[in-house]
């Protein structure tokens, strides 16, 4: 299975409590374990891959981005654009979500892939 996600972007500036941050949330409803990998592409540079996160049978995983290192410990670059591709072994529900701080007037944004 496969979902792309064309529209990313993590701001580093954030105002009051809530930090800027997206969020891929994984809704599993198999009796198995999902493995999710994610590889990141950019305008200006070579692909990242080597994400990837393993979602218990019946359950759900809500992957903050801004924690999320790959397998070389490289974390998703702030203020820049990207793209994702979400490849899982078994057939999930996914979600993308953005949340922008960074002005006082916080900004939520999200979609089912």
């Amino acid at each position: 299975m496969k979902w792309h996600i064309p529209d990313c972007y993590w701001h580093s500036r954030s105002c009051g409590v809530f930090p800027s941050h997206e969020a891929v949330c994984v809704l599993n409803t198999n009796s198995v374990a999902a493995t999710v990998n994610m590889t990141l592409y950019f305008e200006d540079r070579d692909k990242i891959g080597g994400y990837s996160v393993v979602v218990e049978p019946e359950r759900t995983l809500h992957i903050r981005l801004d924690k999320l290192v790959s397998k070389d410990g490289v974390a998703i670059p702030q203020d820049t654009p990207y793209a994702m591709l979400i490849e899982c072994d078994h057939e999930i529900a996914v979600q993308y979500t953005r949340v922008d701080t960074s002005q006082p007037a916080m900004a939520l944004m999200t979609t089912m892939v």
